[in-house]
């Protein structure tokens, strides 16, 4: 299949975009498409009336190379969707859950913060299940010859990342533990190819990145990991669904049977880690020694989602606004689906 023709523009961009069209305005009550509405699709939790799912189109937001297109076929199973998939390919979360908000995009797959900035003005929007990150999968780096060798030397360094991503959440816990502010600091948001730039020719001191952009720099590069996530507790993905699409019938079954096989080829990804790295270097270009590290470093685990997993998103929404990243504090709970908790059995 062709993919999308995406231009990458900054989050500040995607944030200014949001802004405009109403989706970062300050939250009050939570929006007319809360999970009660979601929950009116009892497709999606695998009862009611059977679909006919051969006349279903689900369009599904990636992130090409890197993502679930390349993890299913890697695990051969795309041919075994049952629908139709057209796949809509993105440079970043925050852009792609822009599209799911307005309905162009059904589902996709992002890390813990997109999902958070992306609500925060009430999106019609909610996460349908999720996946514990190992510590490898987000880190801080520092070029090879950088003299910081500790967080806390962090102070007054110009640190890279991609805002209202993951790793712009990791960036606020490690200043937070190190007992630094943002505004202790020069936060530098860039894509994540200017920022595997700016690492490389010196014009950041520390790069907040992930898998595998992460073992580019380390491995192309010669960059040093500063830390993972390992310090400071459990970190999530997330496949993001549409409300408007949870609600159509077909299209929540759908969803469902795509998150079933999903899940199916994050596991045979996590026990075959050489072929996952094999395809994901053809897919990407990237040479094998980058993916191979990349590989076990991103061997995330599909997990319910709980009331752990919840509360976890709910630190994130309290951490972005204290950092002024969205507008206010608000709660995170409608745009928590858990009808698909049954796919993980006991």
């Amino acid at each position: 299949m062709k993919h999308s023709p995406f231009r990458y523009r900054s989050a500040v961009a995607v944030s200014a975009t949001l802004v405009a069209s109403g989706l970062l305005a300050a939250c009050g009550s939570p929006s007319p498409t809360s999970e009660t509405t979601v929950s009116a699709a009892p497709q999606a939790s695998g009862q009611g009336p059977r679909v006919d799912l051969s006349k279903v189109t689900l369009t599904v937001g990636d992130q090409a190379g890197v993502g679930s297109q390349a993890l299913l076929s890697a695990a051969g199973l795309t041919e075994k969707l049952p629908f139709t998939v057209k796949w809509a390919n993105f440079n970043a979360g925050p852009v792609m859950l822009q599209a799911a908000a307005s309905g162009s995009v059904d589902i996709g797959s992002v890390g813990d913060a997109p999902p958070v900035f992306t609500a925060a003005g009430g999106a019609p929007i909610a996460i349908v299940s999720a996946v514990r990150n190992p510590a490898g999968y987000e880190a801080i780096v520092v070029p090879k010859n950088s003299p910081i060798t500790s967080v806390d030397q962090l102070r007054g360094k110009k640190i890279g990342g991609n805002q209202g991503s993951n790793t712009n959440y990791f960036t606020f816990q490690v200043l937070n533990k190190a007992g630094l502010k943002p505004s202790d600091v020069s936060l530098d948001y860039l894509a994540p190819a200017a920022g595997l730039a700016a690492l490389a020719n010196g014009s950041i001191d520390a790069w907040a990145a992930w898998s595998p952009y992460i073992e580019q720099a380390t491995v192309q590069h010669g960059a040093r990991v500063l830390t993972d996530t390992a310090p400071y507790g459990t970190h999530y993905s997330f496949n993001v669904a549409s409300k408007r699409a949870l609600s159509d019938p077909g299209k929540a079954s759908a969803i469902r049977e795509y998150v079933r096989l999903w899940n199916q080829a994050r596991v045979w990804a996590n026990e075959h880690p050489d072929q996952w790295a094999q395809f994901w270097s053809k897919a990407t270009g990237l040479p094998l020694s980058v993916t191979a590290v990349a590989a076990r470093n991103s061997g995330g685990v599909p997990v319910p989602i709980t009331k752990e997993v919840s509360d976890s998103e709910q630190t994130l929404v309290s951490t972005f606004a204290a950092n002024g990243l969205t507008p206010k504090d608000y709660d995170f709970s409608p745009y928590v689906f858990t009808g698909l908790n049954n796919l993980y059995g006991g």
